[in-house]
């Protein structure tokens, strides 16, 4: 899978693990210099507390485009740490 947002591979990933309909991709497998850290925050019921990245091409920025669960609750450990995409980000396979 790819995540591509203005033409520019954010990331990418043979080993997403897929939630709800989202592909969180492995933190290594992420271009971390499109990445930058955002004050959001939201809450899933069952996953917990999510962190956002605002993602930077170039001079175009896409606020909160990406989301993580750094310390999910129990139901959810197996995507701690993996990022998923929205607002834009097209998420793609690469086959």
């Amino acid at each position: 899978m790819r995540a591509i947002w203005r033409n520019t591979v954010l990331a990418e990933s043979e080993t997403t693990i897929e939630v709800e309909g989202n592909h969180y991709f492995p933190p290594s497998s992420l271009n971390w210099e499109f990445f930058k850290p955002s004050s959001r925050h939201s809450m899933c019921p069952w996953k917990g507390e999510a962190s956002y990245y605002s993602v930077q091409v170039g001079h175009f920025e896409n606020p909160d485009a990406a989301w993580t669960y750094p310390h999910p609750q129990e139901k959810a450990k197996r995507i701690e740490g993996f990022i998923a995409f929205w607002k834009g980000v097209q998420v793609v396979g690469t086959n």
